[in-house]
This record gives C-alpha cells, structure tokens and sequence, in this order.
C-alpha cells in the first residue's frame, strides 16, 4: 500500500482527507512543518499533500526544504490550500510543487485523479 503523509493543521480538514484515502493509502499526519521535516527523512512517504497556510513555517518553506533533503527531494508534493484565486495555481506549480488542490475538497475524484496520477496508478 502506497504512503502518503498529511501535513495539515486544521484537524477537520485532516480528518477529510483521511475519510477520503484511508481505505487506498496507509497515512501519516503532521500539524506542523516542524515535525514532519523531523519525521520524513526517517520513513519517507511515496507522496506528501502539504498545507500552504501552516503555523510557524509555512507550505511553501517546508516544500523547499523538503526539496534539500536526500531521500525526500523527488518525492511528489501537493499543495493542499485554500488560496484559491486567479494565478494561485500556477504560482504553486512554478514555486516546485507537482500538484495543486485547492480547499475545502468539495471533489474527492479530484484528489484521488491528482495522487494516482502523481504516483502512476489507475484512479478508481
């Protein structure tokens, strides 16, 4: 079973994401940036849906130290955000990201479409 860790504060939006993938992938969570650069380089994940707005380091500083670690720099990466306007987008994809799904997941076909496509399997 592919792994995939979770790097969200809000625990209801854990909680979603978990009652969407729970029974396709094995997850790990993280509320913060902090713990999960602790955690992941000793069990890497096959793929990481990251928070943009996270307390005291924010998506985008944990995705480019994530992108420094060996072990961890090819791993896909999506960002999971409610920054959701015109050119947000594409402002993540150019920033190093794989993938963009904005919040609140009103579609979970679109979060299962983006990770199997990210880790090459047949979405279901």
């Amino acid at each position: 079973m592919k792994r995939i860790a979770v790097i969200e504060d809000n625990p209801d939006n854990r909680l979603l994401v978990r009652a969407i993938l729970k029974d396709r992938y094995e997850l790990t969570e993280f509320d913060s940036g902090r713990k999960a650069l602790a955690a992941l380089p000793v069990d890497p994940p096959d793929l990481i849906l990251l928070d943009i707005s996270l307390p005291e380091m924010d998506g985008q500083e944990v995705l480019e130290r994530i992108r420094r670690i060996d072990g961890l720099s090819d791993i896909p990466v999506i960002a999971l955000t409610a920054h959701a306007m015109v050119g947000d987008r594409e402002r993540f994809l150019v920033a190093g990201f794989d993938q963009y799904i904005s919040k609140p997941i009103l579609d979970p076909d679109k979060l299962n479409t983006a990770i199997a496509a990210l880790l090459e399997e047949e979405s279901s």
